[in-house]
Protein backbone atom coordinates (compact mmCIF):
# COMPACT_ATOMS: atom_id res chain seq x y z
CA UNK A 1 0.00 0.00 0.00
CA UNK A 2 2.94 2.56 0.94
CA UNK A 3 4.38 1.83 -2.56
CA UNK A 4 1.16 2.37 -4.07
CA UNK A 5 0.58 5.59 -2.49
CA UNK A 6 3.89 7.17 -3.33
CA UNK A 7 3.71 5.98 -6.88
CA UNK A 8 0.38 8.36 -6.94
CA UNK A 9 1.56 11.20 -4.69
CA UNK A 10 5.40 11.74 -6.29
CA UNK A 11 3.59 12.40 -9.82
CA UNK A 12 0.97 14.72 -8.26
CA UNK A 13 3.85 16.47 -6.23
CA UNK A 14 5.53 16.93 -9.60
CA UNK A 15 2.67 18.20 -11.46
CA UNK A 16 2.28 20.87 -8.78
CA UNK A 17 5.68 22.08 -8.34
CA UNK A 18 5.51 22.29 -12.17
CA UNK A 19 2.41 23.97 -12.20
CA UNK A 20 3.91 26.85 -9.48
CA UNK A 21 7.40 27.26 -11.45
CA UNK A 22 5.20 27.92 -14.19
CA UNK A 23 2.60 30.63 -12.53
CA UNK A 24 6.21 32.10 -11.16
CA UNK A 25 8.03 32.15 -14.35
CA UNK A 26 4.80 33.98 -15.81
CA UNK A 27 4.02 36.32 -13.05
CA UNK A 28 8.03 36.90 -13.36
CA UNK A 29 7.43 38.10 -17.20
CA UNK A 30 4.61 40.28 -16.54
CA UNK A 31 6.59 42.15 -14.10
CA UNK A 32 9.75 42.20 -16.30
CA UNK A 33 9.75 46.38 -17.12
CA UNK A 34 10.91 47.36 -20.62
CA UNK A 35 13.35 50.96 -19.90
CA UNK A 36 13.61 53.38 -22.90
CA UNK A 37 17.05 53.25 -24.62
CA UNK A 38 18.59 56.63 -24.31
CA UNK A 39 21.93 57.57 -25.86
CA UNK A 40 24.80 58.04 -23.30
CA UNK A 41 28.11 59.42 -23.85
CA UNK A 42 30.00 57.38 -22.34
CA UNK A 43 28.46 54.17 -24.37
CA UNK A 44 30.40 51.54 -26.37
CA UNK A 45 34.72 51.38 -26.33
CA UNK A 46 35.67 54.65 -27.53
CA UNK A 47 32.55 56.69 -24.95
CA UNK A 48 33.87 59.27 -22.36
CA UNK A 49 31.67 60.93 -20.16
CA UNK A 50 29.88 64.68 -20.87
CA UNK A 51 31.82 66.25 -18.10
CA UNK A 52 29.84 69.27 -18.96
CA UNK A 53 26.71 67.47 -18.28
CA UNK A 54 28.08 65.66 -15.06
CA UNK A 55 28.81 68.91 -13.55
CA UNK A 56 25.51 69.99 -13.44
CA UNK A 57 24.47 66.49 -12.50
CA UNK A 58 26.75 67.34 -9.26
CA UNK A 59 24.87 70.39 -8.86
CA UNK A 60 21.37 68.36 -8.99
CA UNK A 61 22.78 65.86 -6.48
CA UNK A 62 24.06 68.05 -4.00
CA UNK A 63 20.47 70.36 -4.27
CA UNK A 64 18.23 67.99 -4.60
CA UNK A 65 19.15 64.26 -4.17
CA UNK A 66 22.00 64.98 -1.22
CA UNK A 67 19.01 65.62 0.98
CA UNK A 68 18.15 62.42 1.41
CA UNK A 69 20.90 60.09 -0.44
CA UNK A 70 24.20 59.74 0.75
CA UNK A 71 27.66 59.21 -1.46
CA UNK A 72 30.26 58.01 0.61
CA UNK A 73 32.50 56.40 -1.63
CA UNK A 74 33.30 60.06 -2.78
CA UNK A 75 35.67 62.63 -1.79
CA UNK A 76 35.85 65.92 -2.60
CA UNK A 77 39.07 66.06 -3.90
CA UNK A 78 37.59 63.56 -6.20
CA UNK A 79 35.69 66.25 -7.93
CA UNK A 80 38.88 67.29 -9.74
CA UNK A 81 38.14 64.46 -12.10
CA UNK A 82 35.00 65.86 -12.97
CA UNK A 83 36.87 69.12 -14.32
CA UNK A 84 36.52 71.33 -10.85
CA UNK A 85 39.52 73.13 -10.36
CA UNK A 86 40.82 72.53 -6.79
CA UNK A 87 40.05 75.69 -5.42
CA UNK A 88 36.72 75.02 -6.09
CA UNK A 89 37.07 71.55 -5.34
CA UNK A 90 38.05 73.03 -1.84
CA UNK A 91 35.28 75.42 -1.58
CA UNK A 92 32.36 73.02 -2.20
CA UNK A 93 33.67 71.30 0.50
CA UNK A 94 34.14 73.51 2.95
CA UNK A 95 30.59 74.50 2.57
CA UNK A 96 29.30 71.87 4.42
CA UNK A 97 30.15 70.28 7.82
CA UNK A 98 31.44 67.09 8.44
CA UNK A 99 33.23 64.86 11.63
CA UNK A 100 36.86 65.96 12.61
CA UNK A 101 37.67 63.00 14.96
CA UNK A 102 37.51 64.05 18.51
CA UNK A 103 39.07 67.32 20.74
CA UNK A 104 41.60 67.15 23.02
CA UNK A 105 38.79 65.68 25.68
CA UNK A 106 37.87 63.00 23.52
CA UNK A 107 34.59 64.69 22.55
CA UNK A 108 33.57 64.21 18.66
CA UNK A 109 34.20 67.66 16.37
CA UNK A 110 32.95 68.74 13.56
CA UNK A 111 34.10 71.35 11.22
CA UNK A 112 34.48 72.76 7.69
CA UNK A 113 35.15 69.81 5.24
CA UNK A 114 38.18 68.89 3.42
CA UNK A 115 39.53 67.99 0.13
CA UNK A 116 40.43 64.77 2.06
CA UNK A 117 36.55 64.78 3.56
CA UNK A 118 34.12 61.88 2.30
CA UNK A 119 30.59 63.65 0.88
CA UNK A 120 28.68 64.13 3.97
CA UNK A 121 25.57 61.24 4.97
CA UNK A 122 22.26 63.05 5.40
CA UNK A 123 21.50 60.92 8.48
CA UNK A 124 23.54 60.26 11.44
CA UNK A 125 22.99 56.55 11.11
CA UNK A 126 20.49 54.12 9.58
CA UNK A 127 18.71 53.82 12.94
CA UNK A 128 18.01 58.14 12.69
CA UNK A 129 17.24 57.16 8.58
CA UNK A 130 14.58 54.47 9.15
CA UNK A 131 12.77 56.76 12.15
CA UNK A 132 13.18 59.57 9.64
CA UNK A 133 11.62 57.52 6.40
CA UNK A 134 8.90 55.18 7.48
CA UNK A 135 11.66 52.37 8.31
CA UNK A 136 13.25 52.80 5.14
CA UNK A 137 16.66 53.64 4.30
CA UNK A 138 17.55 55.94 1.32
CA UNK A 139 20.39 53.90 -1.01
CA UNK A 140 23.61 55.33 -1.03
CA UNK A 141 24.42 56.54 -4.69
CA UNK A 142 27.67 56.24 -5.02
CA UNK A 143 27.61 52.82 -7.68
CA UNK A 144 24.44 53.00 -8.31
CA UNK A 145 24.10 53.17 -11.66
CA UNK A 146 26.85 49.60 -11.63
CA UNK A 147 23.96 47.94 -8.83
CA UNK A 148 21.12 48.32 -11.18
CA UNK A 149 20.48 46.23 -14.17
CA UNK A 150 21.02 48.26 -17.11
CA UNK A 151 21.93 51.05 -14.65
CA UNK A 152 22.01 54.14 -16.93
CA UNK A 153 18.20 53.80 -18.50
CA UNK A 154 17.39 53.03 -15.28
CA UNK A 155 18.27 55.71 -13.48
CA UNK A 156 16.86 58.13 -15.81
CA UNK A 157 13.61 56.37 -16.43
CA UNK A 158 12.73 56.40 -12.70
CA UNK A 159 13.61 60.45 -12.79
CA UNK A 160 11.21 60.27 -15.30
CA UNK A 161 8.24 57.68 -14.97
CA UNK A 162 6.07 59.48 -11.85
CA UNK A 163 2.56 59.91 -12.80
CA UNK A 164 -1.03 59.24 -11.78
CA UNK A 165 -1.89 55.29 -11.59
CA UNK A 166 -3.97 54.04 -14.17
CA UNK A 167 -7.43 53.42 -13.16
CA UNK A 168 -8.02 50.71 -10.56
CA UNK A 169 -4.66 51.01 -9.05
CA UNK A 170 -5.09 51.10 -5.53
CA UNK A 171 -1.64 53.19 -3.87
CA UNK A 172 -0.58 52.31 -0.76
CA UNK A 173 -0.55 54.99 2.01
CA UNK A 174 2.24 57.80 1.34
CA UNK A 175 3.23 55.72 -2.02
CA UNK A 176 3.69 57.52 -5.41
CA UNK A 177 3.41 55.90 -8.83
CA UNK A 178 6.32 55.16 -10.74
CA UNK A 179 6.04 53.55 -14.22
CA UNK A 180 9.35 51.63 -14.23
CA UNK A 181 9.87 50.77 -10.35
CA UNK A 182 9.44 47.29 -9.98
CA UNK A 183 6.04 47.25 -8.36
CA UNK A 184 5.11 50.96 -9.74
CA UNK A 185 4.46 51.94 -5.97
CA UNK A 186 7.64 53.75 -4.81
CA UNK A 187 8.51 55.20 -0.86
CA UNK A 188 9.99 58.31 -2.83
CA UNK A 189 8.58 61.17 -4.01
CA UNK A 190 8.93 62.96 -7.49
CA UNK A 191 12.50 64.45 -6.58
CA UNK A 192 12.33 66.45 -9.91
CA UNK A 193 10.53 69.43 -11.02
CA UNK A 194 10.78 71.90 -13.85
CA UNK A 195 12.79 75.10 -12.77
CA UNK A 196 13.38 73.15 -9.33
CA UNK A 197 16.72 74.17 -9.30
CA UNK A 198 18.78 77.20 -11.02
CA UNK A 199 21.60 76.05 -13.25
CA UNK A 200 24.79 77.89 -13.05
CA UNK A 201 25.69 77.70 -16.67
CA UNK A 202 22.33 79.05 -17.64
CA UNK A 203 21.04 75.77 -19.01
CA UNK A 204 17.13 75.45 -19.11
CA UNK A 205 16.64 73.12 -16.00
CA UNK A 206 13.95 70.39 -17.25
CA UNK A 207 12.68 67.43 -15.39
CA UNK A 208 13.92 65.46 -19.00
CA UNK A 209 17.62 67.68 -18.99
CA UNK A 210 18.02 67.53 -15.03
CA UNK A 211 17.46 63.40 -15.16
CA UNK A 212 20.16 62.80 -18.00
CA UNK A 213 22.37 64.92 -15.79
CA UNK A 214 22.20 63.56 -12.89
CA UNK A 215 22.61 60.10 -14.64
CA UNK A 216 25.97 61.22 -16.25
CA UNK A 217 26.92 62.34 -12.91
CA UNK A 218 26.34 58.90 -10.89
CA UNK A 219 28.13 57.34 -14.20
CA UNK A 220 30.72 59.08 -13.73
CA UNK A 221 30.50 58.81 -9.92
CA UNK A 222 30.81 55.11 -10.48
CA UNK A 223 33.85 55.13 -12.59
CA UNK A 224 35.79 57.99 -12.31
CA UNK A 225 38.19 56.01 -13.65
CA UNK A 226 36.56 55.38 -16.76
CA UNK A 227 38.50 57.02 -19.79
CA UNK A 228 41.67 56.11 -18.52
CA UNK A 229 40.91 52.38 -17.93
CA UNK A 230 39.77 53.13 -22.22
CA UNK A 231 42.81 54.31 -22.84
CA UNK A 232 44.91 51.76 -21.23
CA UNK A 233 42.40 49.05 -22.85
CA UNK A 234 42.69 50.26 -26.51
CA UNK A 235 46.39 50.65 -26.05
CA UNK A 236 46.99 47.11 -25.28
CA UNK A 237 44.31 46.23 -27.96
CA UNK A 238 46.63 47.87 -30.38
CA UNK A 239 49.91 46.13 -28.96
CA UNK A 240 48.84 42.81 -29.02
CA UNK A 241 47.19 43.68 -32.83
CA UNK A 242 51.12 44.57 -33.38
CA UNK A 243 52.73 41.49 -31.56
CA UNK A 244 50.34 39.51 -33.67
CA UNK A 245 51.75 41.04 -36.89
CA UNK A 246 55.26 40.81 -36.00
CA UNK A 247 55.12 37.25 -34.45
CA UNK A 248 53.60 36.31 -38.11
CA UNK A 249 56.12 38.21 -40.01
CA UNK A 250 58.69 36.33 -37.91
CA UNK A 251 57.56 33.08 -38.17
CA UNK A 252 57.03 33.14 -42.35
CA UNK A 253 61.39 34.45 -42.06
CA UNK A 254 62.23 31.90 -39.89
CA UNK A 255 60.57 28.81 -42.09
CA UNK A 256 60.84 30.44 -45.31
CA UNK A 257 62.95 27.43 -45.92
CA UNK A 258 61.23 24.82 -44.48
CA UNK A 259 59.16 22.66 -46.80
Amino acid sequence: MRALRNMLVRPALAVAMAAGLFTAGAQAAEEHIRLPEQHWHSSGMFGSPDLASAQRGYQVYREVCAACHGMKQLAFRDLTGLGLTEAQAKALAAAVTVPLGVNDQGEPKEGPGLLSSRFPAPWPNETAARARYNGAVPPDLSVMVKAREDGQNYVYALMTGYGDPPAGVKMGDGMNYNKYFPGHQIAMPPPLSDGRIEYADGTKATVDQMARDVTEFLTWAANPEMVERKRIGIRVILFLMLMTIVTYVVKRRVWADVH
